[in-house]
């Protein structure tokens, strides 16, 4: 007999509800992106600022324990924040490349821990967390793959329309080259099967 497939329930975040978990949401980050446990401390404070940010919404999966499994959270993007700015430093101000710093949702993190990846967890926390933002478009970073095959998150963002904003570009204090990729919302109906889940 084999045992039944854990059952996940999608989750919408208010500031307080995500403060309370933002431990938990840090550990799920820091599996996901193979960063040392010292990598959540760095960004604590950072991730309970961008909770009080204009536009603020986050989601999560949680598991039957009520663990949190998968996170994602983003904010009204503009000037004089400082990745608006980074990424306008890095278009050079082309007026065509500009626009899509309008009227954006920063799509800042999404994470699935390891363990859980692979049952489209990340496509329901992106379908979530872009339903009625109130922007017209999302823009997010995410590092490049370089010679290795693209990751799960690459093929997430491709699968659901996101295309190239800017590429190998290099954040200030980070040697690593990052692309800037974007869409215009909503995002379409998915495209085979139904979506993992809406928030309850």
């Amino acid at each position: 007999m084999t045992a039944a497939p854990p059952r996940h329930r999608l989750v919408q975040f208010g500031p307080v509800e995500f403060a309370a978990r933002v431990d938990e949401a840090l550990a799920v980050y820091v599996a996901a992106m193979g960063y040392p446990r010292s990598t959540a401390r760095q960004r604590r404070s950072l991730w309970l600022d961008h909770g009080r940010r204009p536009g603020w919404r986050a989601v999560g999966w949680l598991d039957a324990t009520g663990a949190l499994v998968g996170v994602a959270y983003g904010y009204s993007g503009g000037a004089g924040q400082w990745w608006y700015d980074e990424v306008r430093r890095g278009l050079h101000d082309d007026p065509a490349a500009s626009s899509w710093l309008s009227d954006y949702l920063e799509l800042t993190e999404l994470h699935v821990r390891p363990d859980a990846q692979g049952a489209r967890l990340g496509e329901g926390l992106l379908r979530a967390l872009l339903t009625d933002t109130g922007h017209s478009r999302v823009l997010l970073s995410t590092p490049e793959y370089g010679e290795r095959q693209p990751g799960r998150a690459w093929r997430l963002y491709r699968r659901t329309g996101f295309v190239d904003v800017l590429r190998h570009h290099r954040f200030t204090g980070d040697a690593r080259p990052f692309a800037v990729l974007g869409r215009s919302l909503p995002l379409d109906p998915p495209d085979t099967g139904a979506s993992p889940g809406r928030p309850g």
